[in-house]
């Protein structure tokens, strides 16, 4: 394999950028992520006065986050040119009542991209500049997920419908690849090490339907976890909320003694929940929304036991081998006495192309950490579980 020359990549890159957008002016949409900063810097390089950059406030950020970013883009030594433009109304009001991951998806790109276009025509910009990266690609038209800046590749006429041509100089990269870049571009180590963060948002991140209430717990329960598992390095981590409602299923004894068996653990002191929730999974290279299990084994005194993670995994490979219509498989860290409406899910993982994915094997001592933290902060959770599901059979975000 022939190896990376950041250095080369942009030159060239710069170069090409100067040669298709010529003096245009064109348009970024800046979220704070290695990609679209990455791609607002060399087209800075390439364009100058010509680039403006946008951050669209669209509720769906981490909290105080747009102008942190703001503020860290503004300075030295990148400079970007950044205004931030307020529209979580009209965001929370195009999402308000879909559950499906897909619509959710589709519905957030066709705002997200309506959103640039009008800010396109009132500046004057013809062209849109995205951090769209190969990974995207894979995943869109290989029809895993709908990536919102996947657009041209699923034959969208970009310029007839929203009125501006996109320029991806980022689309033959893969994401390590993008970090190279990042650093050797100067951009801040922030951004340029920072974990991904998927364009929709914590949109994808509130399993089915956005609340209010879900999406202020969702980013509660973000800000504790990463300040958690940040030490440990984990490629990606975070958390995910869902409404906290099971179902009743067939193999919910299977699974119980399956469960039993692998852990050590007498049957009755081995639960099994299945959520009425549904989760993104991958089977045969395809998009499959499976099912949710939720399972937990006590010690003789009540305590939750705290298996190592890789048997996690293992009892999770038995699972779903069993019945391929799971796609997450969870395991219980805390719990209160009482069910409120939600429950959080914690998931940090390992890779290098985001194609596949390893759960990370955190410590116990972390995860009850974390876990006790969300519950104290976030008043509708009332369980907190570990996602033991590598990718595949899962993808990486829950939606």
């Amino acid at each position: 394999m022939q190896t990376f020359n950041s250095q080369e990549f942009i030159k060239k890159q710069v170069a090409e950028l100067r040669k298709l957008i010529k003096d245009e002016k064109a348009l970024i949409a800046v979220s704070g992520g290695v990609d679209s900063t990455t791609s607002a810097v060399l087209t800075h390089r390439a364009i100058g006065s010509n680039l403006l950059c946008v951050i669209l406030d669209d509720a769906f950020m981490r909290e105080g986050e747009p102008q942190r970013v703001a503020d860290l883009v503004s300075k030295p030594p990148i400079k970007l040119p950044i205004k931030i433009l307020d529209v979580q109304e009209r965001f929370m009001k195009a999402l308000n009542g879909l559950r499906d991951a897909e619509e959710k998806r589709k519905r957030f790109r066709e705002t997200f991209y309506k959103v640039l276009g009008e800010t396109a025509e009132r500046e004057g910009c013809r062209i849109l500049v995205q951090g769209t990266i190969k990974a995207d690609i894979v995943e869109t038209t290989g029809g895993i997920k709908t990536q919102h800046n996947v657009l041209e590749q699923m034959g969208i006429n970009t310029m007839e419908r929203y009125g501006f041509k996109v320029v991806e100089p980022l689309v033959s990269l893969y994401k390590e690849q993008v970090r190279t870049v990042a650093r050797d571009l100067g951009v801040p180590l922030e951004i340029s090490e920072r974990q991904p963060f998927p364009g929709p948002g914590l949109s994808v991140r509130v399993v089915e339907g956005i609340t209010t209430d879900k999406l202020d717990s969702e980013k509660k329960a973000t800000a504790i976890v990463e300040e958690s598992f940040s030490r440990h390095s984990p490629s990606q981590y975070f958390a995910a909320i869902l409404d906290n409602e099971t179902v009743p299923h067939e193999r919910s004894k299977q699974i119980q003694e399956t469960t039993a068996r692998l852990l050590k653990a007498h049957l009755r002191n081995v639960s099994v929940k299945v959520f009425k929730a549904k989760a993104t999974g991958i089977k045969a290279g395809k998009r499959l929304y499976g099912t949710i299990a939720a399972l937990k084994a006590q010690t003789p005194k009540g305590a939750i036991y705290n298996p190592p993670i890789s048997s996690l995994v293992s009892l999770q490979a038995k699972l779903v081998k069993e019945d391929p219509s799971f796609t997450r498989i969870l395991y219980t860290v805390k719990e209160l006495p009482r069910d409120q409406p939600c429950v959080v899910v914690l998931r940090a993982i390992q890779t290098t192309d985001f194609l596949t994915a390893k759960v990370t094997e955190l410590p116990w001592s972390t995860l009850n950490e974390t876990a006790g933290k969300i519950l104290a902060a976030c008043r509708n959770v009332s369980a907190v579980y570990y996602d033991v599901t590598p990718k595949p059979p899962a993808t990486v975000e829950m939606e």
